[in-house]
């Protein structure tokens, strides 16, 4: 491996990541990482890649020095945050942020034990994500597909519920979890789009329809990833 664009290559592969599944996660253009893979990562991108890896900056500009900050860490971004209390990683004010994940019994939310996904802080920090508000859940549907796959895991700021335009929100509809794509109409009007417009139309709830029919947005997902399920033949 000579230049950062086979080490980033190589480091998608032990993730069992494609360049077109990592264009997705980091809102890139698939030729965007093909430019990666082929030139080198670009200056502006080292850190974020270093820190989304788990792999030190120099390593993968240079090859030189070790890959990890910690070798009993894995490079596959996100993953679950070392048991070792006092690695510099299971701190909030590390390198890295443990998100709790959470999932849904009877409409509410309660957490996993013991299960969290492991993120850079800086880049959290950066989307202006409390700590306090960041939480993980699994993607419910396949409405979101090939963006978001079924079962992907979600991390969710529930402190930022004002809709943007076109931006991707968790919701609970009725006690059931939901994820889609909002815009806001005339009045309130709340407009539900999936990512697979063929098999998923556009749901549109008024105020009150709302209100009937308990539609709360619980916040905003701002990251997203997912293992495949096995390897290729």
């Amino acid at each position: 491996m000579n230049t950062s664009g086979d080490r980033l290559k190589a480091l998608l592969h032990e993730c069992g990541l494609t360049p077109s599944d990592f264009a997705a996660q980091r809102s890139v253009t698939p030729q965007h990482v093909n430019n990666w893979l082929k030139r080198g990562v670009p200056l502006a991108r080292l850190d974020e890649m270093a820190d989304l890896f788990c792999v030190h900056r120099r390593w993968l500009r240079t090859g030189e020095g070790p890959k990890h900050h910690n070798p009993i860490l894995r490079s596959c971004p996100p993953g679950p945050a070392p048991a070792n209390p006092h690695t510099p990683l299971s701190a909030q004010g590390g390198r890295a942020l443990k998100v709790p994940f959470y999932e849904l019994n009877n409409g509410l939310l309660s957490p996993v034990a013991g299960k969290h996904l492991c993120l850079p802080a800086k880049a959290v920090k950066g989307l202006g994500v409390h700590a306090d508000n960041a939480i993980c859940l699994a993607m419910p549907a396949s409405n979101m597909t090939p963006l978001i796959p079924l079962q992907a895991t979600l991390a969710i700021d529930l402190g930022m519920t004002r809709v943007v335009e076109g931006e991707t929100y968790a919701l609970l509809h009725n006690g059931v979890l939901r994820v889609n794509n909002l815009s806001l109409g005339q009045h309130g009007t709340l407009y539900l789009h999936s990512h697979d417009r063929r098999n998923y139309a556009v749901e549109r709830y008024t105020t009150v329809q709302r209100q009937t029919q308990r539609l709360e947005i619980l916040g905003w997902v701002f990251h997203w990833s997912h293992f495949r399920q096995q390897r290729p033949d």
